[in-house]
C-alpha cells in the first residue's frame, strides 16, 4: 500500500498554510516528527511585501520572494530568491526524507517551481516512503503538479471557509492511523 499523501488546494487565503501549521502541532504533541518547509506572508504596514520559509525540523528561515528582491525569475511583483529556496526549502525537504516521519511541503506553487533542484527535492520525497502532507497552489501549471494531481493514491482536499475548521484534526488523525 502506497503511503499517505495529502495534498490541499483552495484560493489563495483560504488557511491551506493554516491547517498545514495546525495538523503539524497535532502530530508533534503526538510524538512525531515533522520536517520540511512552511511558507508565511512577510508584511510591513500591513501589507504584504513577500514570503518566507522556515526548516520544520532546523527552524532556519530564509525568503521565498521579496517585492524588493531584484534577482532570479519574478512572479507578479516578487522577485524569487532561488538561493533562499535551494539552501532552505532544498535542504529542509531532503532533511525531513532523511529524518522525519512526515514530510510537509508548502508549497507548490509558481515561485517554488521555478526552481529545478526545489521540483527535485518533492520528487525524492514522493519516491520515499514517507507520508507527505501538501499544499498545491491553485492555479499552478507544471508537470510536477499535474502528475500529483492525476494520482489516484494522492488524495487532493480543497480548503474551504466551510471545512478548515475541522481539516487539522481530521488530517492529523488520517496520519495516525496510517503511520
Amino acid at each position: 500500500m502506497p503511503p499517505l499523501r495529502i495534498f490541499l488546494t483552495g484560493n489563495p487565503n483560504s488557511g491551506k498554510t493554516t491547517v498545514i501549521r495546525k495538523v503539524s502541532d497535532i502530530l508533534r504533541g503526538g510524538g512525531i516528527k515533522i520536517g520540511g518547509i512552511v511558507s508565511s506572508e512577510i508584511q510591513r504596514a500591513g501589507i504584504r511585501i513577500g514570503f518566507s520559509l522556515e526548516d520544520l525540523l532546523t527552524h532556519e528561515t530564509g525568503i521565498l520572494a521579496h517585492a524588493d528582491q531584484k534577482d532570479g525569475p519574478r512572479v507578479g511583483k516578487y522577485g524569487v530568491n532561488l538561493v533562499d529556496l535551494q539552501r532552505v526549502g532544498v535542504t529542509a525537504i531532503q532533511r525531513a526524507v532523511a529524518e522525519a516521519d512526515v514530510v510537509i511541503v508548502d508549497e507548490l506553487g509558481p515561485m517554488e517551481l521555478h526552481s529545478i533542484p526545489f521540483i527535485k527535492s518533492v520528487e525524492l520525497a514522493l519516491r520515499s516512503p514517507k507520508i507527505i502532507v501538501g499544499t498545491i497552489h491553485k492555479r499552478a501549471s507544471h508537470p510536477l503538479v499535474t502528475a500529483i494531481r492525476s494520482d489516484p493514491a494522492n488524495r487532493i482536499v480543497e480548503v474551504t471557509l466551510e471545512n478548515r475548521a475541522q481539516l487539522p484534526n481530521y488530517i492529523a488523525e488520517q496520519i495516525i492511523s496510517d503511520a
